[in-house]
């Protein structure tokens, strides 16, 4: 496992990210714990030390889970980030119930990570906002030792990090963004790390494989790569790009199964950062495939927990994006053939409640009224 220096802490640059764990039955609130703990178990074997959960990931049990798992380890022997939920804005009044019922739920008594979770233009305002004393709160405990290091996260365009750095920066000791070679230029991602770099906060990088779109390529694409490492898999080709970023620090990566984990871990038992032409060919290809993408969905779920019908918006937006890619086809109007009349795109009833908490900033009523008037539902 390759280590990252982090003050005085060693770090491994690969951590995992428990947004996306095993689950049973599809359901994305009933985890798989005992294959989530087979996958803990050999992250802690093959030199894992950070892992990153938050209090919504999984409708609010993966810090239970990952709590658990961890538990049966010494506490010195790995690093714990969660973050406060300021994607929803109910919460912005809460932080000290939450922080307390966060250290429970985790059953420790101090975070080695905590972060202002989704800093973005819909929350901005209120982060900054003294009356909610969430910045304050979180500092003083830090001061008491029960948060070791304090940090954010954001899905924010640059304008807004900015904002957020210019108040809060001083006590910042790094930011977590979406840096993946698709984001490079298609969020700015590249500017992104470069205002951290002014901060010099280390960046903490997420959706490192873009929710999965980025582990298969079209066969031309994969071809042009293969052709510059015949031996490397396509998902390493990601993290190849993100070795070759210095101020990247950990890349958290949310892996579903123990295959996945173990594929990346023998990834990062090596430093392979791009030469030139590598990283050329790699940012040509996502060029190509910015100008195929319909809408941005990572399946962060967020929406599906504030929409009044309970769609399964992400599923939802997947079948779009094929149908809007391939320009009509048979996939989409068979796979919706199988869904309820109440939970068809024609469903949505246009609330905005998904759009509002959309790390993405998708429109999600535009396109699920698009949607249904393509496929006459």
């Amino acid at each position: 496992m390759i280590y990252r220096d982090f003050q005085d802490l060693k770090l491994s640059a690969l951590g995992m990210g428990a947004m996306r764990l095993p689950v049973v039955n599809g359901d994305d609130g009933n985890v798989d714990e005992k294959a989530a703990e087979e996958m803990v178990d050999y992250a802690m074997a093959h030199g894992v030390n950070y892992y990153d959960t938050a209090w919504g990931y999984h409708n609010g049990m993966s810090e239970r889970v990952m709590g658990k798992a961890l538990s049966r380890y010494p506490r010195e022997s790995f690093y714990l980030a969660t973050k406060f939920p300021g994607y929803d804005l109910s919460n912005m009044d809460k932080v000290e119930a939450i922080f307390e019922e966060q250290l429970k739920k985790c059953g420790v008594e101090y975070f080695d990570f905590y972060l202002f979770h989704n800093v973005c233009e819909m929350n901005i305002d209120s982060y900054l906002d003294e009356k909610y004393g969430i910045f304050d709160y979180l500092v003083r405990q830090k001061k008491a030792g029960r948060i070791r290091h304090l940090g954010f996260s954001a899905h924010g365009e640059y304008n807004v990090i900015k904002r957020f750095l210019e108040a809060y920066g001083s006590e910042m000791e790094f930011g977590q963004l979406q840096v993946n070679y698709l984001d490079w230029d298609f969020q700015d991602a590249r500017k992104k790390v470069e205002l951290l770099k002014e901060y010099r906060l280390p960046v903490w990088v997420m959706e490192p494989l873009r929710g999965g779109k980025l582990a298969s390529l079209a066969e031309a694409d994969e071809k042009k790569l293969q052709e510059l490492r015949p031996d490397e898999t396509i998902p390493a080709w990601a993290f190849r790009f993100l070795q070759s970023i210095p101020e990247v620090t950990v890349v958290l990566s949310g892996m579903s199964s123990l295959p996945q984990l173990k594929e990346n871990i023998e990834t990062f038992g090596t430093d392979k950062p791009l030469n030139e032409t590598e990283m050329e060919t790699l940012l040509s290809i996502a060029d190509g495939m910015v100008k195929k993408i319909a809408l941005p969905c990572t399946a962060c779920h967020y929406c599906v927990s504030h929409c009044p019908q309970e769609l399964d918006i992400p599923g939802l937006l997947s079948l779009y994006n094929e149908h809007c890619f391939t320009e009509g086809g048979f996939i989409a109007p068979m796979a919706l053939s199988s869904y309820p009349k109440e939970k068809l795109p024609s469903a949505c009833v246009g609330c905005g409640s998904c759009a509002a908490v959309c790390p993405q900033r998708i429109d999600i009523p535009e396109a699920m009224a698009d949607f249904a008037k393509r496929l006459n539902l």
